[in-house]
């Protein structure tokens, strides 16, 4: 997700080169980038970063951080054709290219790295690149259990790196006046917040098939369990409704935008609901199995109750009731509420005010350069990720669960806590 205003400005690589096709003849000017001059850096002052899954994800991302200046200096992924593709996209070559995420941690001359893997390898490779001292933006979710993101909130806080959560949308103006106005009482006391995004989606039986030539299927698994190599296990988005790869499907998935969102305008980062209730529905044959649909409740210490569904109830984005109005965000449109004067109002000296920046990865690259947090920094990832799966495993367990924030684990209740973690295939750990 992208904001509107953010996107429009963006001009895409190969809108570039399509735009100056032709042009050959025209006098060769050097651009004043490459001189530092215009006020744009020189290459040697520009980020460097290494891009670790370069899919259609992945190459949006590359788009986005060029657009700030970046230079994309080394790539990864473990199918040569989207390897191929981001080759284009970033002007680089072979030598430049890797199947192998730790032949980009390797290099000297990568600052940060983009993650945008299939999501059971966020965690693994976010920690191995903290750990070779790269500052990190990683798609979201942040990792496939709770346990997992915990181990990446360790790493990141022991070291000196700079992180970034891909939620997005706390890079978009519009949403953090939408959150500042209700942190500052626009719509009287916050009491209930709805969210709704799309829902999963079943996929029939698949045959067996061969793995394609040079693709690496086995790196591909990784710490996952062994399984036969049919198309659509590794084609997006059927993959995010597998949950050998993305546990929770589309609960956390994509909910994860919007109820970072929640979390956000609750004013609730450093800590999140404690109790939860659920109901979904699920395939019943297939290679899919995560929620189709669900309704999720889930109340705070502090009153205010979340419900999140999928779209079939309700319309995607977030919606914040309070005692004195209303405000709905939805996805990609401008805000709504009860009352326009609600989103109106300035806010005043002394009242609440939020990160302020234009995109979140303009963000990230001014914060490698700067080494201040970043708008989605480690603690809100963990804590907005967490609400995704205390649904999913208070559905799955059919059963209302008290979770306790502060020591991250159920109140008294075993089978629940088994579900914080899961095992990894050797020779794969945490």
């Amino acid at each position: 997700m992208k904001a509107d205003n953010i996107a429009a400005r963006r001009l895409s690589r190969r809108q570039f080169i399509k735009k100056t096709t032709g042009l050959v003849g025209a006098p060769f000017i050097v651009p004043s980038a490459v001189l530092g001059l215009g006020g744009a850096p020189p290459p040697s002052e520009r980020v460097a970063i290494g891009c670790i899954g370069t899919g259609r994800r992945g190459q949006h991302n590359i788009e986005g951080l060029m657009h700030y200046g970046a230079r994309i200096v080394a790539l990864c992924d473990v199918k040569p054709s989207m390897r191929e593709e981001a080759m284009a996209l970033a002007k680089l070559t072979a030598k430049d290219a890797a199947s192998d995420f730790r032949a980009v941690l390797d290099r000297k001359d990568v600052d940060a790295v983009m993650i945008a893997t299939p999501d059971h390898w966020h965690v693994l490779i976010g920690i191995a690149a903290i750990r070779a001292g790269k500052d990190v933006y990683l798609e979201k979710p942040l990792g496939i259990t709770i346990a997992e993101g915990k181990a990446m909130r360790k790493a990141v806080l022991e070291s000196n790196r700079v992180f970034m959560h891909g939620t997005e949308q706390r890079g978009m103006p519009d949403v953090r006046q939408v959150c500042e106005a209700v942190r500052n009482g626009r719509i009287g006391k916050l009491h209930t917040i709805t969210v709704a995004c799309p829902g999963g989606q079943e996929i029939p039986p698949q045959p067996e098939m061969p793995v394609p030539a040079g693709f690496d299927y086995d790196r591909w698994l990784g710490p996952a369990r062994l399984a036969p190599y049919t198309e659509k296990r590794v084609t997006p988005p059927y993959f995010f409704f597998i949950s050998d790869y993305a546990p929770s499907g589309f609960v956390c998935g994509w909910g994860v935008h919007h109820l970072d969102v929640a979390q956000w305008g609750n004013g609730t980062d450093p800590t999140g609901p404690v109790e939860i209730e659920g109901r979904g529905t699920y395939p019943k044959e297939g290679l899919a199995d995560t929620a189709l649909t669900w309704k999720i409740e889930y109340r705070y210490e502090n009153g205010v109750k979340l419900i999140f569904t999928d779209t079939s109830q309700n319309p995607e984005g977030v919606r914040f009731e309070g005692t004195g109005g209303w405000i709905f965000k939805a996805y990609r449109k401008p805000a709504q509420a009860s009352n326009p004067d609600i989103l109106k109002a300035e806010i005043r000296s002394g009242e609440i005010r939020l990160y302020e920046t234009d995109a979140d990865d303009h963000c990230f690259i001014e914060c490698v350069k700067s080494r201040k947090e970043t708008c989605s920094p480690i603690e809100v990832a963990h804590r907005s990720t967490i609400i995704g799966y205390l649904g999913d495993i208070a559905m799955r367990l059919g059963r209302k669960l008290r979770w306790d924030p502060a020591k991250e684990q159920f109140v008294n209740d075993p089978e629940a806590n088994r579900w914080l973690s899961r095992e990894m295939r050797a020779p794969w750990h945490l």
